[in-house]
């Protein structure tokens, strides 16, 4: 059945969300409305919808009489974003050190752990995905609805970026230091020093973001 009017304007704004920040769909890829309604199973309309909202966010672009396609974010735009970002996660990390129950930190040390054991066995994917969950628990212990939407368009247009610092050596072990020290400053409910941590890490992503700019790939 195709899901037609708003329900299938916002089918198809999930999907192609989740597709572009899994990197189902890479840079520059060009995006068919008729393929994509029927991989979605939404209409055309629906489809054409989405694709207006999601250039408003800066993750697709449109091309006169070509189309849409994915959005390339230069190595340029994403330090900007990451600058943007180093603010809000300070506040959140802060907010979350004020708020953040045992349950809560029971489980940011968790992640802590299973981020550390992934770094131990060289799993550079894993690390990535729990990277990703590690900063969207703190965000959600925040409890900040605003900086997190914003958070959440910011991430997912230099999603790509962040992978492929991943996977650069010696990457993840720094990654990993700075983010205990986030959620040591959660759990001592130091907002100062949780803010710092979430700073410094982020400072820590523009210099590499930065070295890469010699390495396109």
């Amino acid at each position: 059945m195709t899901r037609a009017g708003e329900i299938g304007k916002q089918a198809a704004l999930d999907a192609l969300r989740t597709a572009i920040g899994n990197g189902d769909v890479a840079p520059g890829q060009r995006l068919v409305e008729t393929e994509l309604a029927e991989r979605f199973g939404v209409s055309r309309a629906s489809l054409r919808a989405a694709l207006i909202d999601l250039t408003a966010e800066g993750l697709v672009e449109r091309i006169p009489n070509r189309g849409a396609r994915v959005r390339v974010i230069t190595v340029d735009e994403a330090v900007a974003i990451t600058e943007c970002r180093m603010a809000l996660e300070g506040l959140c990390a802060s907010k979350a050190a004020e708020k953040a129950t045992d349950a809560q930190i029971e489980i940011l040390q968790t992640m802590g752990d299973n981020m550390a054991k992934a770094v131990d066995t060289g799993d550079a994917v894993k690390y990535s995905s729990l990277n990703r969950a590690l900063h969207q628990f703190v965000r959600e212990i925040a409890d900040q609805p605003v900086a997190n939407d914003l958070l959440q368009r910011l991430q997912q247009q230099i999603v790509r970026h962040q992978f492929r610092l991943a996977l650069r050596p010696g990457r993840p072990q720094q990654s990993l230091t700075e983010h205990l020290a986030i959620i040591r400053g959660i759990a001592d409910h130091d907002p100062d020093a949780a803010e710092a941590a979430a700073r410094a890490h982020l400072r820590s992503v523009i210099e590499a973001l930065k070295q890469t700019k010699g390495n396109p790939r």
